[in-house]
């Protein structure tokens, strides 16, 4: 079985008064990164990870998260490993 690396991108609606807690909690889950977020409480995210599971299980971690009213997928793309590991050199 090959190895594969996934990579997901959402946009996650937070009620702006929770704004920053939901920064922190999304920032703590690994392969996470944030990169945009706007007063009114929504958030631009990447998730990466080695598998289709790890990828559900912090959206899920995600939409579970006190203040966050939606998480939309936006984007998914699965390669395998070996040609990540080529792109990168």
């Amino acid at each position: 079985m090959s190895q594969e690396y996934h990579v997901t991108s959402l946009v996650v609606h937070a009620a702006p008064k929770a704004l920053k807690q939901v920064e922190a909690n999304i920032c703590a889950l690994m392969g996470a990164d944030i990169h945009a977020v706007t007063p009114e409480g929504k958030l631009v995210v990447t998730l990466e990870g080695s598998s289709q599971r790890a990828i559900l299980d912090n959206i899920e971690a995600i939409n579970a998260l006190s203040g966050v009213l939606s998480a939309s997928l936006i984007y998914h793309q699965v390669a395998p490993l070996e040609q990540e590991n080529e792109e990168k050199l």
